[in-house]
């Protein structure tokens, strides 16, 4: 089973509408949005719901008052301004308390015990282009990396079952702790790029993680007319390092006005350059992931699930 995963050094890249665009052309194919912080593929794909699961990352303490002998050990010990004392009555604040177990370490009288929080959810929906496995992170939490691994998870679970050979992932943008949970066990990483100063600048950090990872890593410029002196820096970049630009796409309004209208670029502008440079791009990495032809695309390049 294949793995592409999607990414950027930074937010706003194209990203997501690439993955659309993907899922448009791609046969025998699980989709699994991995930026479980801002989950927004969804929003394209218009997925229907089909089971969902909790995910609990983390744990919160709990304090049993009937226990509690009020010895101000716990508030003594927490470091994060968690508990707090009232007429000598102690309280945990759940959304301060980090999970890390010191009062219920320190309490005498073992009045205090650390129960699973709700972090996030998973949820495994249908869409016009197949199965989607996406995860959505409660407020606050820090979890993200945990949530990833297992939205991963059923994502292969959910294509060995169905017999699916590709697996398609919309990472998280930047370094972090959802990327590096993106890129485990990756076929390939797609890095998209913009050709700006920060662009280079977080492409070479993102693809700096994708190395660690011995992940075979490929390049894309989105809005690659914007700035051409910067492109060609890109692709100087790349040149240096032996790394392959597999896409150059061009600015074009038909891709917003996709997104107004909830469809993927494929679906709204099929034969404007944008998709057809998306075409190439998208025949270049099934190439490369060798992929059979009926995974590579399906009927006149606009394949559903």
């Amino acid at each position: 089973m294949k793995q592409l995963v999607v990414i950027s050094g930074k937010g706003g890249t194209g990203k997501t509408t690439l993955v659309a665009a993907f899922a448009a052309l791609a046969q025998s194919k699980v989709l699994a949005d991995c930026d479980v912080d801002a989950a927004d593929l969804h929003l394209l794909l218009d997925p229907k719901v089909e089971r969902s699961e909790a995910f609990e990352g983390s744990k919160v303490a709990i304090l049993d008052q009937e226990k509690c002998i009020q010895c101000g050990a716990c508030l003594a010990s927490c470091r994060f301004g968690a508990i707090s004392e009232s007429g000598g009555l102690f309280a945990i604040d759940p959304f301060r308390c980090e999970g890390c177990g010191v009062c219920a370490f320190v309490c005498p009288a073992g009045a205090i015990k650390l129960e699973p929080r709700l972090s996030g959810r998973i949820y495994i929906s249908s869409t016009r282009f197949g199965p989607l496995v996406h995860g959505q992170l409660e407020p606050g939490e820090g979890t993200s990396g945990k949530l990833v691994s297992l939205v991963k998870q059923r994502a292969m679970e959910l294509a060995q079952l169905e017999g699916r050979d590709l697996i398609i992932v919309d990472g998280a943008p930047g370094i972090g702790c959802p990327v590096i949970a993106s890129l485990g066990n990756a076929t390939a990483a797609l890095i998209v790029t913009e050709p700006t100063l920060s662009g280079i600048h977080d492409m070479e950090r993102v693809l700096g993680v994708a190395r660690h990872f011995r992940t075979r890593a490929f390049i894309c410029i989105n809005k690659c007319d914007l700035n051409r002196e910067m492109a060609r820096r890109i692709e100087e970049f790349a040149a240096e390092r032996g790394l392959e630009v597999v896409g150059q796409i061009p600015y074009d309004d038909a891709v917003t006005e996709a997104l107004v209208q909830g469809k993927t670029v494929v679906e709204h502008a099929s034969d404007s350059p944008v998709v057809q440079e998306i075409e190439l791009m998208w025949s270049r990495l099934a190439e490369v992931l060798e992929l059979g032809e009926a995974t590579r695309t399906g009927p006149s390049h606009r394949g559903r699930g």
